[in-house]
């Protein structure tokens, strides 16, 4: 695994996963975890703006109500505000990487660093996650700014994983694997120190 020690900052792009109203239109919404969820990842979109590194948004389209391209839920969410020049990709697959044109966007722009937020934390945050790994980048990974719900066991009704088992495994599955597990305030110490060291 390629780790982010060894990849500057500064050759790094934000991930914002499916930040979507399609979510809202589920019943489980109430059932969210991380209430923090917007307001860390404004700040490291914000953060992201001020270092002049790119953003990347997803939308995930699936036959399921609220995630039809034609949804009025289809939409990012209200607090997140795309500029002109980050893009805004839609996906049919756990990945980011599978059904988009995120790799070439990234190679591209020299990026060989990503940083993963958005729901769900052990969906499609995770998988894209790992395929990024596998790709060759090393990845940062901002549990903090994914979120994420409990998980009903289709074979056992009435059973089901709760939000912190589900931050436990995926944190356990991916630290030192796939990616670093990593906080807002390191990162943005991070994007603040390399931003000076360019000025």
């Amino acid at each position: 695994m390629l780790d982010s020690t060894q990849v500057p900052i500064g050759q790094s792009a934000l991930l914002v996963i499916d930040a979507q109203d399609s979510f809202k239109a589920t019943p489980r919404w109430h059932q969210r975890n991380n209430p923090d969820f917007e307001k860390n990842v404004s700040a490291l979109i914000e953060a992201y703006r001020a270092a002049r590194l790119p953003v990347v948004y997803f939308l995930h389209t699936d036959s399921d109500e609220g995630f039809r391209t034609e949804s009025p839920y289809c939409k990012l969410m209200d607090f997140i505000h795309p500029r002109g020049d980050e893009p805004v990709f839609t996906k049919n697959t756990r990945s980011c990487f599978a059904s988009t044109p995120l790799g070439p966007y990234l190679l591209e722009r020299g990026v060989r660093r990503v940083t993963i937020t958005g729901i769900q934390m052990e969906q499609c945050c995770e998988t894209t996650t790992r395929a990024a790994a596998d790709l060759g980048y090393a990845v940062d990974f901002v549990t903090e700014a994914t979120l994420t719900f409990p998980i009903p066991n289709w074979d056992r009704p009435g059973e089901e994983l709760d939000v912190q088992a589900i931050r436990e495994r995926t944190e356990y599955a991916l630290r030192r694997r796939f990616a670093r597990i990593v906080t807002v305030p390191q990162l943005l110490e991070e994007l603040k120190s390399s931003s000076e060291a360019v000025a």
